[in-house]
């Protein structure tokens, strides 16, 4: 396997001037309802109004325009996705003129699945667990030369997921707590990376549903964990074991990993739409519901919080059914 170098603050601050054309610069908001019941001020990092309705354009795009500034750009592109990461990189793909391959899981969300074909990408289905479609999509990357980007397992990758973290320090360097969704861990990677060498004693949390537990699980046992096929609604966050680029970084910058039920998610997908008017898919909501569960717990926060919503991009028809 190639050893790739870590990920320095250098590296997200080009990723930073590389995507701003393209990528939108996400508000933090204030939640005021939000605020109260847990007793310390907590702000909102709105990656559901990104550009493809999620934080993984800000990786794709660093990525495949390196790999357009190459001398020799690749023929094409190809990648494996749960839906968020597939729009963007098919999004990034159109934006230079490169073909664009998206494996997806049988059980893709519709409106994923549409999105990414919308930018004109190819799409394939392919099993259900994660380690699945990432075999699938380097396979085909061998047998049509296709340049591969992987969903969260590459410097470039953590660098531009870690311009996150720079938008925060640099709108509010106050910041104590930051709670982040984690699937393969590009994003609490590249997050915790710029906030840790930014912000003196800064904490970061992960946060993964109870259902798909990978990273909590490594990190207890000092290595990566593979937990097999996940069943929970964040299906953003369905890896079944973390990135081997990504964990090393979460074991020495991640500060704890919290842990939500499949009722607290939902509770916290409609709690934002209807304190905050925010619409955000389970995945991104997993932040919120990690400080909801510590509020009822009683637990202290230590603010002022920032929750990292990941993702906008829900199923309607699944809304309306929790909102009976």
């Amino acid at each position: 396997m190639t050893q790739h170098p870590e990920v320095t603050w250098e590296d997200i601050e080009a990723a930073s001037r590389r995507i701003a054309p393209y990528a939108v610069r996400t508000p933090l908001l204030y939640a005021q309802a939000l605020s109260r019941q847990v007793g310390t001020d907590v702000y909102l990092k709105c990656e559901n109004l990104q550009r493809t309705g999620a934080f993984k354009v800000r990786g794709a795009l660093n990525m495949v325009l390196a790999l357009k500034e190459q001398p020799n750009p690749p023929r094409g592109v190809i990648t494996a996705s749960s839906g968020n990461h597939g729009q963007a990189v098919a999004y990034a793909a159109s934006l230079v003129g490169l073909p664009c391959t998206v494996v997806v899981p049988e059980t893709v969300v519709p409106v994923k699945e549409r999105a990414i074909q919308s930018y004109g990408a190819r799409v394939i289905r392919c099993g259900t667990m994660s380690s699945q479609r990432i075999e699938r999509a380097e396979q085909l990357a061998r047998e049509e030369g296709l340049a591969f980007v992987p969903p969260y397992d590459h410097p470039r990758v953590v660098a531009g997921q870690g311009t996150v973290g720079l938008e925060i320090a640099e709108d509010l360097p106050g910041v104590r707590t930051v709670f982040v969704p984690v699937g393969g861990g590009g994003l609490v990677s590249g997050v915790a990376t710029a906030l840790k060498m930014r912000i003196l004693g800064v904490r970061v949390v992960g946060v993964e549903p109870e259902l798909a537990n990978d990273t909590y699980l490594s990190l207890q046992a000092g290595h990566p964990v593979d937990i097999g096929e996940t069943k929970t609604i964040a299906d953003g966050l369905r890896t079944n074991h973390p990135g081997h680029y990504t964990f090393p970084i979460v074991q020495k910058r991640v500060d704890a990993i919290a842990l939500v039920p499949e009722d607290g998610i939902r509770n916290a997908v409609v709690r934002l739409l209807d304190s905050c008017k925010i619409l955000v898919e389970p995945s991104g909501a997993t932040s919120v519901a990690a400080v909801m569960a510590a509020a009822e717990r009683g637990e202290a926060l230590q603010g002022p919080v920032v929750c990292v919503l990941s993702g906008g991009n829900m199923e309607l028809s699944m809304l309306a059914k929790w909102l009976g």
